[in-house]
């Protein structure tokens, strides 16, 4: 969490308590990123992928039996535990798309059906990987969304600049950041919500550069391998 002097002219509308948003689907983005790097061909994947999958496991297991309803508090340590997993897939993640740049560029990838299906896999858990980081940090995490803890947005909604478009009770969840993530993805910068803090925009960048030259050099390579 960020110390801050909380001195503002006015009280957001946005600003409030709400009940917390459930861990469900969080839980299931989770259990896809560990199936996608499970299955990922082992010659894309880390020397000990089975034993990074069985820790992000045991991570996931321990979240969601810590707090399977709703997330209503935030719990440093909990917070804590949760960072570990996203920064676990995104390491491993990290190493798999380093493979396939590697293969990518000495031209031994010479499959474009498998080219392809591991870019996307790759490219798929990126986007997952980071909705989380931006899930997690934007002012505290859920939890200390929950509680209205920090009044200072990392991401700009749309509902946030009109309220009037939104439920009085609307309150961003973790879908929310997951259509940041994929839009950042796929048009390589901002759409319709904007990144405030310095931490967002520095993420927002490093997730858009490695989308472009995954995606760019799977594309190229298999249009290649076609030809």
């Amino acid at each position: 969490m960020r110390a801050r002097d909380y001195h503002l002219p006015s009280v957001p509308h946005w600003h409030k308590v709400s009940r917390g948003e459930p861990r469900w689907p969080v839980s299931f983005v989770v259990v896809l990123v560990i199936f996608l790097q499970y299955t990922l061909p082992s010659h894309y994947s880390l020397r000990h992928q089975k034993w990074i999958c069985l820790a992000e496991v045991l991570l996931a297991v321990a979240l969601f039996a810590w707090n399977p309803g709703r997330i209503k508090g935030h719990k440093q340590s909990r917070w804590f535990l949760g960072i570990s997993l996203s920064a676990l897939m995104t390491l491993s993640n990290v190493g798999s798309s380093g493979h396939l740049v590697r293969e990518l560029l000495n031209g031994s990838a010479t499959n474009p059906t498998s080219l392809l299906i591991a870019g996307g896999s790759i490219w798929l858990t990126n986007i997952i990987a980071f909705s989380l980081w931006y899930w997690e940090f934007d002012r505290g995490g859920p939890g200390a969304r929950a509680e209205a803890l920090d009044p200072y947005p990392d991401f700009l909604f749309p509902q946030m600049q009109s309220p009037e478009l939104a439920p009085a009770d609307w309150a961003p969840n973790y879908f929310d950041y997951l259509y940041i993530s994929f839009t950042n993805a796929s048009a390589f910068s901002p759409t319709d919500t904007l990144p405030l803090s310095r931490w967002a925009k520095t993420l927002m960048t490093i997730q858009s550069t490695t989308s472009l030259v995954t995606v760019g050099l799977v594309i190229a390579r298999a249009v290649n391998i076609l030809k």
